[in-house]
């Protein structure tokens, strides 16, 4: 998406002597008028604290607060960057964050200052939002009004989001304030959004997941916010009506926890008008909407901004869309760089040539990717041979239609085929008697991967793994070699901060985990794994000289 010319600056500066709500949070709220005024407050603030030369960034360690969106809009204003910091994150890594991103300046918070305790930050300097000291500072800045910093154009960076990866430190992707803008304004087109809206964002604004599909399209059409300080499925509807919040988006497991709270008479009960996202799958979505009257929409677009698929009307179930304007792109192979051979399906609409289909998603075509702060070789890898590799998985339909198949680093390879994780994650995810699956790839003993899926049940419902394999044989696009050889059975699956699959936690645990484990030593029934049964496999491994993969 790239920029309408646009600044989030005039967006901010837009909502001056708007008296409308504006800002809602679990004991307060503001008017969009207010909102500004503490924006130019904070921004007038940061040009005197960051008034040496160079461009200045800002960390924000927060929960999502109502400093949160204050300090995005008066980043916005200063023309300054707001580096977004993981409160996950713990010593070492979590210092690399904030000098990696050249912070001058951390905003935070009382109860994240103990992340903090020892860590070497040279001259950083760290505002404490909630003291006596913090509202000291502000109060000369009381009667600021919204100007905007004459460096301010759409090229201005605006944010330095992180963005998670399987190896390596995160990468700070760039987002400019045009891009931002234009994002925000592109969004309220395609979904309608009205200034009577209310957006809840239950999504860590941290991430550039509720910065970029929800608090920039509010911003854009003067529509409400709501903050929920953490995501909580328990809290989601009780927030959702006391708010009356009509537009939520969501990353990764979240609608899998929302679905599996307990269901009461009243769900649909609620003014909830669509829900935007990411990784939900089919199955999912026709569940939460058949559950709460809420339509999903599953968009696309690469964390970096590099490709978008846009959702039009004639999309087919599972599909995400066609490309956006200006994109040009493909499926390819990622060794012979050719386009992968259209998809077919059966009457019911499963996949039925995953293997030829399956590739990397690429755009051909000019890309509005910014690049990623101080990381040359992660950027020379994103763009090679002129084209922007996305890293995900994706197959086509014969019309243009674009289907997700995972990440290219969730790919497994088993007896030398090549398995996307989410493609068995879709299949899996049918099967009534569970509400959360992930699957991963363990090693095999000789070569290559085997495939193990981890499965939370419905509260109250056990698992019978002899149901499990009845069902599996009953899918028809389930191919002999997706078959789970290994099935965790856990209370929650665990996730990242963004609510996605942590998989790397998984595949490190393996099948050596506390939870029990089911595993399908032939054929296609599955016994529990015992202790004597482990012993025996690391036996194999060591004798095929891999025992070095297994976590033990």
């Amino acid at each position: 998406m790239g920029s309408t010319g646009r600044t989030v600056a005039e967006l901010v500066q837009a909502r001056w002597e708007d008296h409308r709500t504006g800002l809602r949070w679990a004991d307060g709220a503001l008017s969009h008028h207010d909102v500004t005024a503490g924006a130019a407050a904070r921004a007038a603030l940061l040009a005197d604290l960051l008034s040496s030369r160079g461009e200045p960034h800002i960390g924000v360690l927060l929960d999502n607060t109502p400093e949160y969106p204050l300090w995005l809009s008066a980043a916005a204003l200063a023309g300054v960057a707001v580096a977004g910091i993981n409160p996950t994150r713990r010593g070492a890594e979590l210092a690399r964050d904030i000098l990696h991103t050249d912070c001058r300046l951390l905003v935070t918070e009382q109860v994240r200052l103990p992340l903090l305790d020892g860590l070497e930050l040279p001259g950083v300097r760290v505002l404490v939002t909630d003291t006596e000291e913090y509202e000291a500072l502000l109060a000369p800045y009381a009667d600021a009004e919204p100007e905007i910093a004459r460096t301010v154009g759409p090229a201005s960076r605006m944010l330095l989001y992180f963005t998670s990866g399987s190896t390596g430190a995160p990468k700070a992707a760039i987002c400019s304030q045009g891009r931002l803008a234009a994002a925000g304004l592109s969004l309220v087109t395609h979904f309608g959004i009205r200034p009577s809206d209310t957006h809840y964002i239950c999504m860590p604004m941290f991430h550039g997941n509720a910065v970029i599909a929800d608090w920039a399209p509010a911003l854009a059409a003067g529509a409400g916010v709501a903050l929920s300080r953490r995501f909580s499925a328990s809290r989601f509807l009780p927030d959702v009506r006391e708010f009356g919040a009509t537009y939520f988006t969501y990353v990764g497991r979240a609608v899998q926890y929302l679905l599996a709270t307990p269901e009461r008479p009243d769900d649909r009960e609620n003014p909830l008008r669509v829900g935007f996202g990411t990784e939900a799958g089919a199955v999912d979505a026709a569940r939460f909407e058949e559950r709460f009257g809420v339509r999903l929409v599953e968009g696309y677009g690469s964390s970096e901004g590099g490709a978008a698929i846009q959702r039009t009307q004639g999309t087919p179930p599972g599909a995400i869309g066609r490309a956006a304007p200006g994109d040009d792109l493909a499926v390819v192979d990622s060794v012979t760089l050719r386009e992968c051979e259209a998809a077919r399906f059966t009457d019911d609409g499963r996949l039925l040539n995953g293997r030829a289909a399956i590739g990397e998603l690429v755009n051909r075509g000019p890309s509005p990717f910014e690049g990623y702060w101080r990381n040359d070789e992660a950027q020379a890898e994103r763009v090679r041979g002129g084209w922007y590799w996305t890293g995900d998985l994706f197959y086509r339909d014969e019309r243009g239609y674009l289907y997700f198949a995972g990440r290219t680093d969730d790919r497994l390879r088993v007896d030398s085929e090549n398995l996307a994780a989410a493609m068995i994650e879709n299949i899996v995810a049918r099967y009534p008697g569970v509400v959360a699956v992930a699957v991963y790839a363990v090693p095999d003993p000789v070569a290559g991967d085997q495939v193990m899926a981890a499965v939370a049940p419905a509260e109250g419902v056990g698992f019978d793994p002899p149901a499990f394999a009845e069902f599996l044989l009953a899918q028809p696009d389930l191919g002999t070699k997706m078959m789970p050889r290994f099935v965790r059975v856990v209370r929650r699956i665990p996730v990242t901060a963004t609510n996605k699959v942590a998989r790397g936690v998984l595949r490190g645990e393996g099948f050596c985990c506390a939870d029990p484990v089911w595993w399908r030593p032939s054929g296609s029934a599955y016994r529990r794994l015992t202790v004597a049964d482990v012993a025996a496999l690391r036996g194999r491994f060591r004798e095929h000289g891999r025992e070095s993969l297994l976590h033990l």
